[in-house]
């Protein structure tokens, strides 16, 4: 097993980021952030072949006298529903879980919202042990505490702030997840870079290849450095009541396109998350440059680096700008019935900018 980096995130819930390889077998360390006897394993019916009887075997080794109990859900964004958040509650029930029961989130993004969620909601909030093993649920989705689940309406509009009692993420992992998922979770990294860290940016570009060909040690640093932006952030807004918003860039506009196309499942040629947010992105930095508070070079610096790991920087055909541009409005991040987006003053400049008119967000998502 290689060294663990460790993130500590701090603030009035703290908890350490685990990075490392194989830590999925390390039952010691799981078991160590367990406090009671009942343990509810959600993953999703892609994952759970592949890990959920090793994450098993290995407690129970170190902890024989847990109960464990599972629940696997279809893989994909269409599965996270208020029908399948209720029967997880259910399968919590069947365990006869207590007030000190875990659940273990092991999976990516989706079966992390759902997870949390769950443990949000069952007895008023029991722990939750965060086990991503993708990349963007490691830099993104399983840090920092917020649950939800979909509505027809838009994504992520019903859930919880439900910070967890530990991330371990086994980069192991990462050498199962299909090309496109690996490709989507950089977007986010490459958010990071984005948002406040031009220097990153460049280190990004410079390993585009070692972190497209997943290479281990490049991508375990890739991780870390995410984490360690993100949690310096949400260690001051753990309740994203001002900065922590900046970690969005991007994720109104893909929000929005993910809405309109349904959530596609697996395999679809719908934009999955991380696509959708790079997308999102460019669109966020086009409109900056609309508004006259960035550059255009700026934009085209981030839509070729995101082009440059093959991801998409352009609006799916078929799609209705006035259809997406609703779907905006309903974003959490928006007040008084205006829109509040992200966007920026230059590469690694990020804020956030209230009253945006909408005549100008049309504009950019009419040109694509």
């Amino acid at each position: 097993m290689t060294a663990i980096r460790q993130v500590a995130v701090q603030g009035d819930t703290p908890y350490t980021i685990h990075i490392g390889h194989g830590l999925l077998d390390d039952g010691a360390l799981i078991g160590r952030h367990i406090r009671g006897r009942h343990v509810l394993i959600v993953s999703d019916d892609q994952v759970a072949p592949l890990y959920l009887d090793r994450v098993r075997a290995a407690l129970l080794a170190a902890r024989p006298e847990l109960q464990i109990g599972a629940h696997v859900i279809p893989a994909g964004e269409a599965s996270k529903t208020l029908d399948n958040f209720g029967q997880v509650i259910q399968s919590l029930a069947e365990l006869g879980a207590t007030r000190d029961a875990c659940v273990l989130a092991l999976g990516g993004g989706v079966v992390g919202d759902m997870a949390g969620f769950a443990a949000a909601c069952w007895m008023r909030g029991i722990d939750c042990v965060q086990l991503p093993t993708s990349l963007l649920a490691m830099v993104d989705s399983s840090v920092g505490g917020k649950t939800a689940v979909d509505l027809p309406q838009g994504k992520n509009l019903v859930g919880a702030f439900h910070p967890p009692r530990a991330v371990i993420a086994d980069t192991a992992t990462l050498a199962t997840l299909p090309p496109r998922e690996l490709r989507a979770g950089l977007a986010e990294v490459i958010k990071y870079a984005a948002i406040r860290d031009l220097r990153f940016a460049q280190w990004l570009a410079q390993e585009r290849h070692a972190l497209l060909d997943g290479q281990a040690d490049v991508l375990a640093l890739a991780i870390a450095a995410s984490c360690e932006h993100k949690a310096e952030i949400v260690a001051r807004d753990p309740t994203e009541k001002g900065e922590r918003a900046l970690l969005n860039l991007g994720h109104t506009f893909g929000h929005a396109i993910e809405t309109a196309q349904g959530y596609g499942a697996p395999g679809s040629d719908n934009l999955i998350h991380g696509e959708a947010v790079a997308v999102g992105m460019v669109l966020a930095a086009r409109l900056s440059a609309a508004l006259g508070m960035a550059t255009e070079r700026d934009g085209d610096a981030l839509a070729e680096l995101l082009g440059a790991f093959d991801l998409p920087t352009r609006i799916p055909d078929g799609l209705d700008p006035a259809a997406l541009l609703a779907h905006m409005r309903l974003d959490k991040k928006n007040s008084a019935g205006s829109l509040r987006l992200i966007l920026w003053t230059a590469f690694g400049e990020s804020l956030i900018v209230p009253d945006v008119d909408e005549a100008a967000v049309l504009a950019v998502l009419a040109a694509g």
